[in-house]
């Protein structure tokens, strides 16, 4: 490695990812792992989307929503598996400084758009299950576009203060990130500044999107759940018999 890694700076040009550095011998065998979800995953993803497309049938609620599902996934997957595995093959550690913080973002977000998406399907379970007969006036096209809209303007939104707090940190330590991606608790602790802020709001930010979906989530299951067993009978093995049948008494 360069001396550049243990210089003392104040912003760095370049971080160093490190990757797995306890297991260095085996990057080639670690790879194959990686390579073989990342294409599994790009190819699934893909498959979704033709057939969706192709499938007037499923043109439908559920389905739009499966599909953002899919290009997020496509998203966070691009933005973290090329760098490892070139970290792996290449050898190739650096990252720009821009790169670093880009990749970072867009990790973040991919994330949290990931968990508004089921939180949308979730409720789409519910107004089908629970309410079938609105749910073509409940969950139209325009609704559920405006829904995706609002899981991108959320997911950008809540992400967007860590790139500005991370932007204007002093960086005075080392520019090394033990990790095989550049995620944001990783560059809080190369910095040398006041970080209290960029901690209080990371922590923030996990426990209100985690807290907050997963509420929703179990809230629509609950509910769904609640609509399921309302329409078992009371007593099971009363409609299996039947009525009783009727016998005329002889006079």
């Amino acid at each position: 490695m360069s001396d550049s890694n243990t210089t003392v700076f104040t912003n760095p040009s370049t971080f160093i990812l490190l990757g797995i550095s306890v297991l260095e011998v085996a990057n080639v065998w670690i790879s194959i792992p990686f390579c073989i979800t990342y294409a599994i995953a790009i190819l699934g993803d893909f498959t979704i989307l033709f057939i969706v497309k192709r499938e007037t049938s499923l043109h439908r609620p559920l389905y739009y929503f499966l599909c953002m599902l899919a290009v997020t996934d496509v998203a966070l997957c691009t933005c973290t598996i090329p760098k490892m595995l070139s970290i792996f093959w290449l050898n190739s550690r650096e990252i720009d400084f821009s790169a670093c913080l880009t990749q970072m973002y867009f990790i973040h977000c991919f994330t949290v758009m990931e968990s508004g998406i089921f939180v949308a399907m979730a409720f789409d379970r519910y107004v089908a299950i629970c309410h079938p007969l609105r749910q073509s006036t409940t969950l139209t096209n325009s609704v559920v576009a405006k829904v995706g809209l609002a899981v991108v303007l959320c997911g950008d939104m809540l992400v967007l203060p860590y790139l500005f707090l991370a932007r204007q940190w002093p960086y005075c330590r080392t520019n090394i990130i033990p990790h095989s991606y550049c995620k944001h608790m990783a560059m809080v602790k190369l910095a040398c500044g006041d970080i209290r802020i960029s901690i209080y709001y990371g922590l923030f930010l996990v426990f209100f999107v985690t807290g907050v979906d997963v509420f929703f989530i179990a809230m629509s299951y609950i509910q769904t759940l609640r609509a399921i067993f309302s329409l078992l009978p009371k007593t099971p093995g009363s409609r299996l018999l039947g009525p009783a049948p009727h016998t005329s008494v002889p006079s």
